[in-house]
């Protein structure tokens, strides 16, 4: 496993120039199969549009795939492409469906069109880091847990569950990359009375 950069949600985003109306939707998907079918639910919405470009990029196979849909080579697809690419993000489709407006725009006008419309949707989906997060659960005493809140909040642990018994028992998540500097703050602060158990790994944002 490892940290990605990918889209939070689904966007709609639109871009007009000379009356051709560019429509660009972003997507997160985790599979070609998803990726696919996006592409087709878009095609359906907008059955009289002139071209429907796609790109995606996927963890999945290391897939990456775009078409121009008929327009002229390199003005298109790989516009969008190289948006998807340039901010790093991957399990993401975008489709930028194309009205014609009537005028044409030459080469230059529809890769500024094309990329506008693929950075408005991907922008517009909310563009998020997914990183390992790994969750523990810390047994303390009531006099010891005063002193791991301040190493808790610092390194950005995210309680989930606080039980109170015979001591404080926490169950929450941190980045995987401070784990041990999170063990070695709760050790010294508590002289090693501090029990820490990791449950389980898991990805998140």
């Amino acid at each position: 496993m490892q940290s990605y950069i990918t889209v939070k949600n689904s966007s709609h985003f639109e871009y007009e120039d000379r009356k051709s109306v560019f429509i660009g939707q972003a997507h997160p998907v985790s599979t070609e199969a998803e990726a696919i079918a996006f592409i087709e639910s878009v095609k359906k919405r907008y059955p009289d549009a002139r071209h429907h470009v796609y790109a995606y990029v996927l963890r999945e196979n290391s897939a990456m795939r775009f078409t121009d849909d008929h327009e002229p080579q390199g003005t298109a697809g790989m516009p969008v492409l190289d948006i998807i690419r340039k901010n790093g993000c991957t399990d993401v489709v975008i489709v930028v469906t194309r009205y014609f407006g009537g005028t044409l725009l030459g080469t230059g006008g529809l890769v500024r069109a094309y990329t506008a419309a693929a950075l408005g949707a991907l922008e517009s989906a909310e563009i998020i880091r997914y990183d390992i997060y790994t969750t523990i659960e810390l047994l303390v005493s009531y006099s010891d847990y005063g002193k791991i809140s301040t190493a808790l909040a610092d390194l950005g642990f995210r309680t989930e569950d606080t039980t109170y018994d015979t001591g404080v028992n926490v169950v929450g998540r941190i980045l995987k990359s401070n784990l041990e500097t999170l063990n070695l703050a709760l050790t010294e602060s508590t002289a090693g009375r501090v029990s820490i158990t990791v449950i389980g790994e898991e990805f998140g944002y």
